[in-house]
């Protein structure tokens, strides 16, 4: 058990021993408390309990020994104050833009973010008053000219999806200071083992831990991670009013997943990386994008900014669509899916999948074109990934 000490140790021993608080029943392995609410010792301390006098559980929508102890090790892997854990991703990214904005308030994200983000903010965070406009993630002259006095927030992905575009945090970090807003980093696709966004100047990192944090497809949740005020005070509040909370053996998951996560990524890495540079070679393929390249345009900064380059890899093919879904159909045991971050190899076409949900002019600006497919890197063997996509090539070139 880590507690106090904490800034003693490395990454991997915080991965595998931060948060825990071992019961008087000596478990190795961290428990999971599948209990709706909690028993107090009398009526004053329910009262206590309820008035934020005493700390301690009250009820599983915000208070659970399991859940507590993923948000601690999370917070210390990103070298953050405090974290809340929510339902999904997505939950994650309500909780953090209706606890901290209101009414009449501005976000100036970057174009190249989930396709359910679009349409959250678009759609559904405009009813509220709430005003987005989207930028190019590179350009930072384009986020400048973006603010308005009541912008509040920036948000982005880095590295993007699926394009592996890379963002300098540090100038955005800035920027956001400069003007008065909070600087929101997604992490999703390196994970704190690559890339720690609040030691960049980063205000509040977002999390779908259902992806790499989990590393093996199993469960739906998501994260926010920052300091006591924004995040412990004002998300937490949030979460414990509307709900959108993780179960605990969803959070047991996750802790499960955060013990390997630092190799996974490393390893992840090392395949994508080899896998790109094989695809680069393949007349089928107009363009890769992934960071990793020396061809990459933020090659220079992701290796400055990251501790690896990740297991994302996107690719261009000639034929457009149907080349595309030609590769995709192709294939024997690289799962056609949308999720990522696991360890079996992933593939996808997202303009018809996880970016489908924009328009024709959106996923063009976003980048995102018909000839488009993203590939997660799994843990399999590479050799045997690449034969898998060989087969969509010799399938492209009987077309």
């Amino acid at each position: 058990m880590l507690t106090d000490d904490q800034d003693e140790y490395s990454f991997a021993t915080l991965a595998v021993r931060a948060g825990q608080q071992r019961t008087s029943e000596g478990e190795q392995s961290e428990p999971i408390f599948p209990t709706s609410s909690f028993v107090f010792e009398n009526a004053a301390q329910a009262a206590a309990r309820f008035a934020g006098e005493e700390k301690g559980n009250i009820y599983s929508r915000f208070t659970n020994p399991t859940v507590r102890t993923f948000e601690q090790r999370l917070a210390a892997l990103e070298g953050g104050e405090c974290c809340v854990a929510t339902s999904s991703g997505m939950a994650a990214i309500l909780a953090t833009c209706l606890s901290l904005l209101k009414a009449g308030d501005h976000i100036v994200s970057s174009e190249n973010i989930f396709g359910t983000t679009r349409v959250l903010f678009n759609k559904y965070l405009a009813r509220f008053g709430v005003e987005t406009t989207f930028v190019p993630l590179i350009h930072l002259e384009a986020w400048q000219n973006a603010l308005r006095p009541n912008t509040r927030l920036l948000f982005l992905e880095t590295p993007s999806n699926p394009l592996n575009e890379v963002a300098d945090i540090a100038q955005l970090s800035s920027l956001a200071q400069a003007h008065h807003c909070l600087l929101v980093v997604d992490n999703c696709f390196c994970t704190p083992a690559l890339q720690r966004p609040l030691e960049l100047g980063a205000d509040i990192i977002i999390h779908s831990a259902t992806k790499y944090l989990d590393g093996q497809g199993r469960c739906v949740g998501g994260a926010v991670v920052g300091d006591g005020q924004q995040v412990g005070e004002e998300v937490f509040g949030f979460l414990r009013t509307a709900g959108p909370t993780m179960s605990p053996f969803n959070a047991w998951v996750f802790l499960k997943g955060l013990e390997t996560l630092q190799v996974r990524m490393e390893a992840m890495s090392q395949r994508a990386q080899a896998l790109a540079e094989w695809l680069e070679a393949k007349p089928e393929v107009s363009k890769v994008y992934y960071a990793g390249l020396p061809s990459h345009p933020q090659h220079a900064l992701a290796a400055r900014q990251q501790a690896g380059f990740g297991g994302l890899v996107a690719f261009e093919l000639e034929g457009g669509k149907a080349a595309a879904w030609t590769l995709i159909d192709s294939v024997k045991f690289i799962s056609i899916t949308a999720n990522l971050g696991d360890a079996k190899t992933t593939i996808t076409h997202p303009a018809t999948t996880t970016h489908g949900r924009l328009t024709v002019e959106e996923r063009a600006a976003a980048g995102i074109s018909d000839g488009l497919v993203r590939i997660s890197v799994g843990l399999e063997s590479l050799e045997d990934i690449k034969r898998d996509l060989q087969r969509g090539f010799d399938g492209i070139s009987k077309r």
